[in-house]
């Protein structure tokens, strides 16, 4: 029977495998653009971050490892959080099949936590930022975080409420939507506070900025799909054994 308690632990499992192959990502992919960063942060200043002389308290090596495991904990704690969206999912999307529910499920927390507050503060490699604004750039992030789950909420709200509409008059409107709120938070939030300095290469900030961004859309949408082969195969089984499924 796929109860609650089996729908949390494929998600724990998703979120692991998602977060894995996130951190792989991060490893193959973002920490080149990182380590040319570095390498222009060192330049600045002799010594860079050895801080006159004295020895980096973490090496590099491990500041990668540490990072792919912090990677891999989020992914896990998120496909828990997702397991149970997914559970209450089922009042919007009650025509969707698992595998297309869960997929469009995690293309739509990518949008909401990664894809828009990338378009509006885009992620930026060391040696970019001022530390004195790291909690005003946080606020504002996390604020734009905030506003894409509420259009992600408010948009399956809407479809719902338009179940009785066509399909193509129910999508148009849904889109339409979606792309006014977008628009409304993107004019709304105030500009990114930091400059970019002379210093940094172009093509290393965008390679770090699409980079970071191509590592959340494995981790979400690789949720999406990987929790979705998980339960598609169970939901079917279970329905043909004609037991309660939550979903």
């Amino acid at each position: 029977m796929t109860t609650y308690k089996s729908l949390a632990l494929r998600g724990l499992a998703a979120g692991g495998i998602a977060g894995v192959a996130s951190a792989l990502v991060q490893l193959l992919v973002t920490e080149i653009p990182i380590r040319a960063a570095l390498a222009v942060e060192e330049a600045r200043e002799p010594g860079g971050h050895s801080h006159g002389g004295e020895e980096a308290v973490v090496s590099r090596g491990a500041q990668v490892v540490g990072g792919m495991l912090g990677v891999v904990i989020v992914g896990i704690a998120v496909g828990l959080v997702f397991a149970t969206a997914y559970a209450l999912s089922k009042r919007w999307f009650t025509t969707r099949t698992p595998f297309s529910r869960s997929t469009a499920l995690g293309v739509a927390v990518f949008g909401a936590v990664a894809l828009l507050p990338w378009l509006k503060y885009p992620a930026n490699p060391p040696a970019v930022g001022d530390p004195d604004t790291v909690d005003y750039r946080t606020a504002l992030y996390l604020g734009v975080v905030a506003a894409g789950l509420v259009i992600v909420w408010a948009a399956s709200w809407l479809a719902a409420r338009l179940a009785a509409w066509p399909q193509p008059l129910r999508v148009t409107a849904v889109l339409l939507a979606v792309v006014a709120a977008v628009a409304v938070v993107l004019v709304a939030f105030p500009a990114p506070p930091d400059t970019i300095p002379a210093d940094m290469p172009v093509n290393v900030l965008w390679q770090f900025r699409l980079s970071s961004l191509a590592q959340l859309a494995t981790l979400y949408v690789g949720l999406g799909v990987v929790f979705g082969l998980l339960i598609d195969p169970a939901t079917r089984k279970a329905r043909t054994g004609r037991k309660v499924v939550v979903a």
